[in-house]
């Protein structure tokens, strides 16, 4: 008898009104939720990523303009959305309908896109990288640019810090402070000599190498004795 009386209550035009309204309105609230998140990352890009931005574009790039303008529409649109299904009106549900449908080509344009050029993004930042440490001067934007991306990812050139050996500075003062792993007890003169490099690093080897024999020595002098 129940489950009679509430598929009456449903199958009424009102409570399908109603229903209908709750599934439009949560999925304007999700639609909303995209919307801060790209907003988010828009935000959070300017701020944070400004500096690896600017060192693998070519020129300037408005791509964290771009997620915060889209985000802020999808949000707009959000609220429009909510509006027409509190208003019942046909022509502005229609139109966010429209707005949906962009929205998705949109994304999925974007993620295909993303896919197929993902090789030339990668060949991209690595040339323009590669060109920033050529261009190198300790001073400019890029050069700072470059001193951060080694800093925070503790890195030392593309592939390793031989890439320095071909650009001007390296020639001049050597590697930036920036390749140091402590920068209070580091020289950027420490591999302005490749070949004095490698002798100091087979230096330490040797001196480790000789100290195991040395203790494998006098253990085994000791159990003789013994």
């Amino acid at each position: 008898m129940v489950l009679r009386r509430v598929e009456r209550v449903l199958q009424r035009p009102d409570s399908l009104t109603i229903v209908s309204s709750l599934e439009v309105t949560w999925h304007r609230a999700s639609h909303m939720i995209t919307g801060v998140i790209l907003l988010a990352v828009g935000v959070w890009g300017k701020l944070t990523l400004g500096t690896y931005i600017s060192l693998i574009a070519e020129n300037s790039t408005n791509a964290p303009y771009v997620l915060i303008g889209t985000g802020t529409t999808i949000v707009v649109f959000g609220l429009f959305g909510c509006f027409a299904t509190c208003r019942g009106s046909p022509w502005m549900l229609k139109l966010y309908a429209m707005f949906l449908s962009l929205v998705f080509l949109a994304e999925l344009v974007a993620g295909i896109s993303g896919f197929v050029f993902r090789h030339e993004i990668k060949d991209t930042f690595l040339r323009t990288y590669t060109d920033a440490m050529q261009n190198y001067n300790g001073n400019d934007e890029r050069s700072r640019a470059v001193d951060h991306v080694q800093r925070s990812l503790s890195c030392c050139g593309v592939q390793n810090y031989t890439n320095w050996s071909t650009s001007p500075y390296f020639l001049e003062r050597g590697i930036p402070l920036s390749c140091c792993m402590n920068e209070t007890d580091c020289n950027s003169q420490d591999l302005h000599n490749l070949t004095v490099a490698a002798t100091k690093v087979n230096q330490k080897l040797i001196g480790m190498l000789l100290a195991c024999c040395l203790s494998r020595f006098i253990t085994a002098n000791q159990y003789e004795m013994v």
